[in-house]
């Protein structure tokens, strides 16, 4: 069975006010995603891949001796990326559950140290790519950061949240200020809930 785009868990002008306006959602998710989506069913269509969840196709087919990776776990890792994304913003402005305050204190040392890790993660990332905050298989949080469409689940890692810093997340609302843009998703676009209940 073919994967299909996932619709937004929100409007497309829910998080304008929050920075991220109605036409970069327009573009990333409408287009971008969609393409991800196309592409990766066009690619596994009559391989051994066809019918095998995102996961399995992510794992299996994620090279760690190549900085290169092939078509389809680009696109389906992609897919996947975006389809975890969109559920880790929303408009709600959701406060930290206290589970997760007190994992990411243990871990980082405070709320704020956190954060400026992980949008220093997301600026020094060179080119496309993205920011994670992870879970690592001993229960400890940590923040990372991957190329491309790379993401945690090719180290065995759970994915907590996520930030996308290829230019066409950012480039329509912020120009080429990166750092803002990671500032403006962590004050403002992360959906806290959805990040306390992936641990």
């Amino acid at each position: 069975m073919a994967f299909e785009l996932p619709k937004l868990p929100y409007a497309h002008d829910a998080l304008t006010d929050l920075g991220m306006s109605k036409e970069t959602l327009e573009y990333h998710h409408d287009l971008h995603h969609k393409a991800y989506v196309d592409n990766g069913n066009k690619l596994i269509a009559g391989t051994e891949w066809e019918g095998k969840s995102l996961e399995e196709i992510i794992t299996g087919t994620y090279d760690a001796s190549s900085v290169a990776q092939n078509g389809i776990f680009n696109n389906i890792s992609q897919l996947w990326n975006h389809n975890q994304f969109w559920e880790m913003m929303g408009p709600g402005q959701s406060s930290m559950p206290s589970e997760l305050e007190a994992a990411i204190k243990e871990s980082f040392g405070s709320v704020d140290a956190f954060k400026e890790q992980f949008a220093a993660a997301g600026a020094g990332q060179f080119g496309s790519g993205w920011a994670w905050l992870v879970k690592n298989a001993d229960g400890g949080l940590a923040v990372t950061k991957t190329e491309n469409g790379v993401n945690p689940l090719c180290f065995g890692q759970t994915a907590l949240l996520g930030c996308d810093v290829w230019e066409h997340s950012y480039y329509i609302d912020f120009r080429n200020k990166r750092p803002a843009y990671l500032s403006n998703f962590m004050d403002n676009l992360v959906n806290w809930e959805n990040v306390a209940s992936r641990m």
